[in-house]
């Protein structure tokens, strides 16, 4: 590499593939780390898990996004460490890559919240491996079923989500579309219409961060879709044919979906540096590591702040922050001051549904917004609800 500057990216999400992508005619080397050699859309994931998409629907080869692009190597490994006054990364295979500048961008991972049986028994929805295992078991429990019919009363039919975020209530919303619109086709001698799907939120409301009438509303649409809703209900601990509530409720079901809730990736506690709420590592405004201007962290891992406030763990946020994250280490190149992040907020969605056939929940802006966003954006998304005329299409069963 010579005297060409070295940026060593850790993450190939939303937030490490906008650094790199931002680095582009820039002088600069640029490895990107990451432990599977695709970059997985992970909004969709949902839909995988539902048989609506396939799981290369969703993943793009990350050498293939970068085949352009000179200056970026990509080198698929697991980061173990950092030694941050060597500047090295430590990898699983006992190898180490020096760097100049680093940028963390690891993501995220489940967040159990230390409920007895869950690590054990519940299927999370963060990965392409997720979705592609839960997808896998939906489809085996009615097949099993479709053997022995007992099994319905045994909850082999009955499917509990554990959160009412867009997670769960996109998943709740194609399940629903799956067992009692699809499924039926396929499976003659099944009792299909027997299927629950259970949602069970601690808080008192579905969609926490929309406005009070697509709450409303969109409890409503999951309730005709045949979804029971629990909310002020917290699970207490998960069995493999059980769900127990807090409140001593013992439900009966083979699959429970966790989309509860989520926290840094452990590389935010290998390092040792100051961490907030979920574990994410706290950042000066530029979006640098204190007392290490060289660090930079990205996206969900770190506590990302716009005009003081701190930014929910969104797609959005992610890639606005690597892609401002390129900028500021292109600045430094220049000898020039960094300057502090601001987020343009977009907006943000759910769908009831599947897509294009489901209902359309758009609200306007997220938690943490700022003035300057009405400035900037001179076609806001606006609180709103779009309706489509269900046409049910064959699914992606295997």
């Amino acid at each position: 590499m010579g005297n060409t500057p070295h940026v060593a990216i850790v993450g190939a999400g939303f937030g490490g593939l906008g650094v790199a992508e931002q680095l582009d005619h820039v002088p600069v080397e640029v490895t990107l780390i990451d432990q599977h050699n695709y970059h997985t859309f992970q909004p969709l994931l949902y839909q995988v898990a539902t048989s609506l998409l396939n799981a290369e629907d969703v993943g793009a080869p990350v050498r293939s996004l970068f085949r352009h692009q000179d200056n970026v190597t990509f080198r698929m490994a697991t980061v173990t460490g950092v030694d941050m006054p060597g500047h090295k990364i430590q990898l699983k295979d006992g190898t180490q890559i020096s760097y100049d500048y680093l940028v963390l961008a690891g993501g995220t991972t489940v967040n159990y919240f230390n409920t007895p049986g869950a690590a054990e028994h519940a299927f999370p929805l963060y990965t392409l491996m997720n979705a592609v295992k839960l997808r896998n078991r939906i489809l085996e429990r009615f097949e099993a079923t479709d053997r022995d019919p007992a099994l319905i009363d045994d909850g082999a039919l009955n499917f509990v989500i554990v959160g009412a975020g867009p997670t769960g209530v996109e998943t709740a919303g194609a399940l629903s579309d799956l067992f009692y619109n699809l499924l039926p086709r396929d499976y003659h001698q099944l009792a299909t219409e027997k299927a629950r799907i259970i949602m069970v939120e601690m808080g008192k409301e579905v969609l926490a961060p929309f406005k009070d009438n697509l709450r409303a509303y969109a409890k409503e649409e999951l309730e005709r879709r045949r979804v029971e809703v629990r909310l002020g209900e917290a699970v207490a601990e998960v069995g493999s044919t059980f769900v127990r509530l807090k409140s001593g409720e013992e439900i009966k079901a083979h699959t429970l979906i966790w989309a509860a809730g989520v926290r840094a990736n452990p590389l935010a506690d290998m390092l040792g540096l100051p961490q907030g709420r979920g574990g994410r590592i706290k950042l000066n405004p530029d979006l640098s590591v204190p007392d290490h201007p060289e660090i930079f962290v990205v996206g969900d891992l770190g506590e990302v702040t716009s005009d003081g406030k701190v930014l929910p763990q969104l797609g959005s946020v992610a890639m606005q922050s690597g892609e401002h994250v390129g900028r500021q280490i292109a600045r430094r190149l220049h000898g020039e001051p960094g300057q502090p992040f601001r987020y343009w907020d977009k907006g943000f969605m759910a769908t009831i549904g599947p897509w294009p056939t489901g209902l359309l929940c758009l609200a306007g802006r997220s938690p943490g917004a700022t003035e300057r966003n009405a400035e900037q954006d001179r076609n806001p998304v606006e609180l709103g609800l779009v309706r489509f005329n269900p046409r049910p299409s064959r699914q992606n069963y295997y």
